[in-house]
């Protein structure tokens, strides 16, 4: 296995599933790492899980993606702390039956799966150089998306599948995009479809709903381990040092839709992102 000590990786949602099996991963490397989480507490049970039988560089640090002033202070604390940033793992996601939205008033899977993490990368670019990756953990549910700039909110005919395939279509063109325009300064973009992972995401912390189906469907799904091999193959490996701009699935490089590879959706969607996160400041 490949040493990559002196260098520093930031994982999101990292208190569970993939995002802490990707903190596991990445430290085991070498790489001093920063757990961001949203809830202190469970940030708290996973950095002493991942702590209290090996020694690792981690840190845990808290920022909701669902607030833009959490993300600037996020950031603020990090070129307070640190010169370089080298690897930016966007691996936090959020689900919902029911229409919610963040502190801003965007509908919440839009506003944190693509805008939180789009603030949270742009803002944080001054931190990256030559030979940084950023990696946006995606899904397969992209395919069925379309991004309703008309009512980005979903706040007519709203359902889970039209909101989450937007927000992952989101995370497809804002990588393709942010490829673009990174690739002179020689930081790298990928994302991954993970595959089907039991992990707790469609799980109702309040009500407990989706647990029963998640736990009957765990035997055939991947571990959060085997579904982050791909975010931390992108994140380390030597072979796609110099790929940017692309959809992997299992370590691979995947056909993306139609829809994510059209360059001036990619174009208008970035525009559209950065005004939405210039409006607060």
């Amino acid at each position: 296995m490949r040493r990559l000590e002196n260098k520093l990786a930031i994982v999101t949602g990292a208190n569970s599933g993939m995002g802490m099996a990707t903190v596991e991963a990445l430290s085991d490397k070498g790489i001093k790492v920063i757990m961001l989480c949203r809830n202190e507490k469970r940030g708290r049970e996973a950095f002493q899980k991942l702590t209290e039988k090996k020694d690792r560089q981690i840190e845990l640090m808290l920022c909701d993606l669902g607030d833009y002033s959490s993300i600037r202070s996020f950031v603020a604390q990090i070129k307070e702390k640190y010169k370089r940033l080298d690897i930016l793992v966007n691996n936090a996601g959020f689900i919902s039956l029911d229409r919610q939205e963040t502190k801003e008033g965007l509908e919440r899977q839009f506003g944190i799966n693509h805008i939180g993490h789009f603030l949270l990368t742009t803002q944080l670019l001054d931190l990256m150089g030559e030979g940084s990756r950023i990696v946006v953990v995606a899904s397969g549910a992209h395919k069925a998306g379309k991004i309703h700039f008309d009512d980005i909110n979903l706040e007519h005919g709203y359902n889970v599948v039209r909101a989450y395939s937007q927000s992952k279509l989101a995370n497809v063109l804002f990588t393709k995009e942010l490829a673009k325009r990174l690739k002179d300064r020689g930081i790298t973009v990928n994302c991954c479809h993970p595959g089907a992972v039991a992990t707790n995401m469609g799980v109702s912390r309040e009500t407990g709903f989706g647990k029963t189906i998640t736990g009957l469907l765990r035997p055939f799904f991947q571990t959060p381990a085997e579904g982050a091999r791909t975010a931390i193959f992108l994140a380390t490996d030597e072979s796609v040092k110099d790929v940017t701009g692309e959809y992997f699935y299992r370590c691979k490089i995947a056909k993306s839709s139609k829809l994510s590879q059209d360059s001036e959706l990619a174009k208008k969607l970035y525009e559209f992102s950065e005004e939405l996160v210039k409006s607060s400041v």
